[in-house]
């Protein structure tokens, strides 16, 4: 059984930047990487490929170039965890064993909890963001759009990037609004979530984006079946006495976000809690049950939103700590659940919403956070590349100026 001091199972974000910073800071450490995909996407790009502004192709690289140097690759589906034996098993049944085990295997889109919905993809005006294979296929209906009905569905959290259903809703309608169709378009975004964002104070400046692009909002919506044929959307809808109905709307276009799960083994194993995540403390990333197991990305149980920019403050304190058990010290970093959720409100603005646990807002800069600004488009479009590339998978420290609430004060209390 071949084994390694640290093994990182996932090679998205998490496992890669892990990875990377792993080699820099203790390069005399055997590191193995399972990871089966020859392919690493940048999905916060997949939005603007949707809308039309950027290429799949340029959110792709291979694996292979991507994997840090003295990392061993083993190119297998991990399908259990047996942290009783430090043991990761392999889809073929070979076993990776481990001193330290590092759990970042991402979350899968769970297309057949919507009944109808795999098999309406990519045609019948059915559309989503969230994969490599069905990215394409909503600018082409975007593309093609001359007037109707356009949908567009949140499901309930937990979900990476929360605020992709929306924003993929923005850059649709000022698209159309460009063409002078916005009196022919008939715009709805149904949500399962109780209002259009968590942050409350996100959420109030994107009330206004979402009126002034009249599209209706519909709250506590769980989209749970699609008729292709008929072009019909049936959701479930929670009402104030949490009694559930259902209601169906007929489409011309429909973007669906689908709910999301760790993958089954994750599910199943010692390591998940009630709602099949990886449990670990919130602040330190490592698990709540067995002490040479860390875990972060997606699939880790930590409330904050599920978005690269989580992972590239995760997964220092991650290394921190975990080399700090290595060499048998106390536990020093924390994870203050920092997100950032660039928002796309239009073809050249972007709302940059950062904030951390208990939904506080925190932004690196002293300016409003709740305004969409065009330097964040540029943001998203070259910088925020460029430092996921070339910055975070590399390992690299960027100068992090620092997010904190004084910096929001300012303007929350306007």
């Amino acid at each position: 059984m071949q084994s390694y001091d640290v093994v990182i199972v996932g090679g998205g974000a998490a496992g890669i930047t892990v990875a990377a910073i792993l080699r820099r800071q203790r390069p005399q450490l055997s590191v193995g990487l399972i990871e089966p995909s020859d392919v690493h996407y940048y999905q916060p790009g997949w939005t603007i490929v949707g809308g039309g502004e950027y290429s799949l192709e340029k959110t792709r690289r291979s694996m292979a170039s991507l994997i840090p140097k003295g990392v061993t690759w083993i190119k297998a589906a991990a399908s259990a965890f047996e942290p009783q034996g430090n043991v990761v098993v392999l889809a073929d049944g070979s076993r990776v064993g481990y001193n330290m085990l590092v759990a970042c295997p991402g979350i899968q889109n769970d297309w057949n909890k919507i009944a109808g919905l795999k098999e309406a993809l990519g045609h019948d005006g059915v559309c989503s963001n969230y994969s490599a294979e069905t990215v394409e296929s909503t600018w082409r209906f975007i593309d093609a759009f001359k007037g109707g009905t356009a949908l567009f569905t949140q499901p309930p959290l937990p979900f990476k990037c929360p605020g992709a259903p929306q924003k993929i809703a923005y850059l649709a309608a000022d698209r159309w609004r460009q063409r002078g169709l916005s009196e022919q378009c008939d715009m709805h975004f149904l949500t399962a979530t109780p209002g259009m964002f968590g942050v409350p104070y996100f959420a109030q400046a994107l009330n206004k984006i979402i009126a002034g692009y009249n599209i209706t909002p519909h709250f506590k919506h769980n989209l749970v079946a699609i008729d292709g044929g008929k072009r019909e959307a049936t959701f479930e809808v929670t009402g104030d006495d949490e009694q559930k109905s259902h209601v169906t709307f007929g489409y011309d276009l429909i973007h669906v976000s689908p709910p999301e799960s760790p993958p089954e083994f994750v599910k199943n194993s010692p390591l998940a809690n009630e709602g099949g995540y990886i449990e670990v403390d919130q602040g330190t990333m490592r698990s709540t049950r067995f002490d040479n197991v860390f875990a972060l990305g997606d699939a880790c149980s930590t409330p904050n939103s599920k978005t690269a920019a989580a992972v590239r403050k995760q997964a220092p304190v991650l290394v921190a700590n975990m080399l700090a058990v290595l060499d048998g010290q106390d536990l020093s970093q924390s994870y203050d659940g920092y997100a950032s959720c660039p928002l796309t409100t239009s073809l050249d603005k972007v709302m940059l919403a950062e904030f951390i646990y208990g939904g506080k807002v925190t932004p690196t800069f002293r300016m409003d956070p709740s305004e969409p600004r065009k330097i964040w488009w540029w943001g998203k479009m070259s910088g925020f590349p460029w430092l996921y590339w070339d910055i975070m998978l590399k390992g690299r420290h960027f100068i992090d100026i620092r997010h904190g609430e004084d910096k929001a004060a300012a303007f929350i209390s306007k």
